[in-house]
């Protein structure tokens, strides 16, 4: 089949989503979360992964890589796929987040423009200022079995401007 044949122009009336990735990277008991800098227009002064938007070129896998590789320097190992979501922010378009784990052997970060790294022992991960999903995602993908389909989640906000999740395979 050829790319004409993909049907990607076909666009009239459809939801179309920004695709990209958030990781959260291992090491024993910790997790590396990012807190974003004031400065930041998405999630400003909170407690994140790492990840970013997957580029033209890219498969989620090597994006989810080199995202984790450009905002902290750490080459990782055992990634695994842990949640797919479709985000409705009300907006023309919306995103479509892929959601890794990996693990790192070394715990020396680089330097990071978009805000400061943390490792954070799990136990202490739902005190912080977290994007607001993460209370609810966090403790469901850190007890993943290795061999665990993703989640699948729909997020939306009600009129209050609130965040709700929906999980297919709850």
């Amino acid at each position: 089949m050829g790319a004409n044949a993909q049907g990607a122009g076909a666009t009239a009336g459809r939801w179309m989503t920004l695709p990209r990735t958030l990781c959260f990277v291992l090491n024993g008991d910790d997790v590396l979360l990012m807190k974003r800098g004031p400065h930041r227009r998405v999630f400003p002064n909170k407690y994140n992964g790492v990840g970013g938007h997957i580029e033209r070129h890219e498969d989620p896998l090597s994006s989810a890589r080199r995202e984790i590789f450009e905002e902290t320097g750490l080459r990782v190992r055992d990634e695994r796929l842990r949640a797919v979501y479709n985000i409705d922010a009300g907006e023309a378009s919306g995103i479509l987040l892929l959601v890794f784990t990996a693990w790192s052997d070394s715990r020396e970060l680089a330097e990071c423009d978009e805000g400061t790294l943390h490792w954070v022992p799990r136990a202490e991960v739902a005190s912080l200022d977290l994007v607001e999903d993460l209370p609810e995602l966090l403790p469901r993908v850190l007890s993943m079995p290795d061999d665990a389909p993703p989640l699948f989640v729909h997020v939306s906000y009600d009129a209050e401007d609130r965040i709700v999740m929906r999980f297919a395979n709850a």
